[in-house]
């Protein structure tokens, strides 16, 4: 879903009803086939290389120039060797010519593919879309449409049904935005294509598996361009892991107008990743003057008396409650909201690598459930960097000895503790923070 991780750049908003996983936001693709990943590793940087005995069809300008049917011609010599791939992993020969009975290269797949924005969002200007008021109502109104089936869900699984309704809300804008095009035609076009051949081509075997097991047939496999399917945007390998028959009718229909199976499924993605029922994704807390940044650290992890004792409290101004050991997570620094987060942010981590996408679906279930919004400000006077900036401050940290391990222009961990040792060093604040005035500086 995966599926989100995690992003094609797509104008709409999500206020108007956009699914998030359409929105770029600034995200650490891992090549591993979480839920709802499928649009994060398509737009992945780092290219995986194309298996022996597949052309690189893609690094070029080749497929964008080429004739279409100079170019279908070769997509479809490319489906006859892959055929003997797919039958040498289990996949019938009738289940091969049904899938692919008709299916032409997808010149609209390719420039979707290339064709991202080297632009991020701010974490509150994806907050402000991603829970907007609209989002709001429209969860509530489908967890009131569906209530039964959820709080079976819910009872089975033991994920809150706010959690799920707001994945929902996320990844297809509660079922309306499921995607329209023809999976085993995208997934073969980019396997075809040939930038990231072996995830592709993994992604194509399993959505055959799927066909063969009679769960759908190929022309209802629909989903994103990047081939990621249904009302929560599973990728095949993760419909494969954790895809349920919720409603007994043989089939784990996550297509279906009911999104029975659909919600069911990711609750028990979330159930397999480590999902523990009442305990909060995270909570809002405020942190005293003079506190030490550096404790601000996914890896540091404190009882909540502990973090009481150094003077952090509820965003309300209440002391702390006890939901087991958390971390403080800035996702803006110093100068935006602090979070303590606990274990179920690692879980929804799983089905979306990216902060921000955690922040958005715990924040979104909270309000579905009836919490006020975030109190702390944001530095709305901030704006997100370029790809081509989050490069340039890698460039200069590791330049100036605070190693990135790497030029990626992706703000991973590496990224942030080579910022906080730079702070350190520069007597500023170390909270990680990796904003323009921090590359202003560093030049």
């Amino acid at each position: 879903m995966r599926i989100r991780p995690l992003a094609a750049a797509l104008a709409a908003s999500l206020s108007t009803g956009t699914p998030a996983s359409s929105v770029e936001i600034s995200i650490r693709p891992e090549l591993r086939p979480t839920a709802a990943n499928a649009l994060r590793l398509a737009t992945a940087e780092t290219a995986t290389a194309p298996r022996p005995g597949i052309a690189d069809h893609g690094v070029t300008q080749d497929l964008e120039e080429e004739e279409g049917a100079a170019v279908n011609q070769r997509f479809q010599f490319w489906i006859r060797a892959f055929r003997e791939r797919a039958e040498a992993q289990g996949i019938d020969a009738a289940v091969l010519d049904d899938a692919f009975r008709g299916v032409r290269f997808d010149a609209e797949v390719i420039r979707r593919d290339r064709n991202q924005s080297e632009f991020t969002k701010t974490i509150w200007d994806y907050l402000d879309s991603a829970v907007s008021a609209s989002r709001i109502e429209n969860g509530r109104a489908a967890l009131a449409a569906h209530r039964t089936s959820l709080e079976e869900i819910e009872a089975k699984y033991g994920v809150e049904k706010e959690v799920v309704v707001a994945i929902w809300g996320l990844e297809s804008a509660y079922g309306t935005h499921r995607g329209s095009h023809d999976v085993i035609a995208s997934l073969a076009t980019l396997a075809f294509e040939g930038r990231r051949a072996a995830f592709f081509e993994e992604q194509l075997i399993a959505a055959l598996k799927i066909l063969q097991s009679g769960d759908t047939a190929p022309r209802n496999m629909t989903g994103s361009w990047a081939g990621a399917m249904g009302h929560t945007q599973f990728i095949p390998t993760s419909y494969l892991a954790y895809a349920v028959d919720f409603t007994g009718d043989g089939r784990r229909d996550i297509w279906s107008e009911d999104p029975s199976d659909a919600l069911a499924s990711t609750a028990a993605y979330l159930a397999r990743s480590g999902w523990r029922k009442g305990q909060p994704w995270g909570i809002e807390v405020t942190l005293p003057d003079r506190f030490d940044f550096t404790l601000a650290d996914r890896k540091i992890e404190k009882p909540a008396a502990d973090w009481a004792r150094l003077g952090v409290t509820g965003a309300d101004g209440r002391a702390l409650p006890d939901h087991g050991p958390g971390a403080i997570l800035l996702p803006a620094g110093g100068q935006g909201a602090a979070f303590l987060v606990y274990g179920n942010f690692a879980a929804l981590e799983r089905y979306n690598t990216a902060d921000a996408y955690v922040i958005g679906v715990g924040h979104l279930a909270d309000r579905i459930a009836g919490a006020g919004p975030i109190r702390a400000a944001w530095p709305r006077g901030d704006r997100a960097l370029t790809l081509k900036e989050r490069k340039e401050m890698q460039e200069r940290l590791t330049a100036k000895g605070f190693s990135t391990q790497g030029i990626d222009g992706r703000i991973g961990p590496n990224t942030i503790a080579a910022v906080r040792a730079f702070q350190l060093a520069e007597g500023l604040t170390p909270d990680g923070y990796a904003s323009l005035a921090l590359l202003t500086r560093l030049r």
